[in-house]
């Protein structure tokens, strides 16, 4: 997995989203660059899907509630238009390795968020590996964004 590096993050709001709200509808899209490593977040209402390139390498995520309960819900689309198997294995580990950074980001990202509803940071995180093919595609309970969470040291 890749480290985390808050100055390779570029996060921005669209029309209708500040640092502190809604919660619902907020939507997350998350690209990045293989060239330069930084990534893009968008924060917004809707997932911008102008961002999305052809290689389908972006982490889509949202905030959903049952009951009491809290839920943010990931969307990683292994297939992207691809249909080999050994692509799809490839994509599936890629992502896998590469979450916890995108996980990370979308926590550290939206800290503001974070810091006025401190409970969000014990809702679970349901990420949904979507594929044409049964073996890939499955919905797993990855945590609670805690785990996710980036401390900044100060350094003197």
């Amino acid at each position: 997995m890749s480290n985390f590096n808050p100055g390779r993050l570029f996060v921005s709001y669209a029309n209708g989203v500040t640092a502190t709200g809604p919660i619902f509808p907020r939507c997350y899209t998350l690209t990045h660059s293989d060239v330069t490593g930084e990534l893009f977040l968008t924060i917004g209402l809707h997932y911008v899907w102008g961002n999305i390139n052809s290689n389908r390498d972006e982490v889509l995520g949202t905030w959903k509630q049952s009951g009491k309960f809290l839920y943010y819900y990931v969307y990683i689309y292994l297939d992207q238009g691809e249909y080999d198997l050994n692509v799809i294995a490839k994509r599936n580990e890629v992502f896998r390795r590469e979450l916890p950074l995108a996980l990370t980001a979308i926590r550290y990202g939206d800290r503001f968020l974070f810091d006025a509803y401190p409970n969000l940071d014990q809702a679970s995180i349901i990420i949904n590996f979507i594929s044409a093919y049964p073996q890939f595609a499955r919905q797993e309970n990855w945590g609670i964004f805690h785990k996710f969470k980036y401390e900044v040291i100060n350094e003197e």
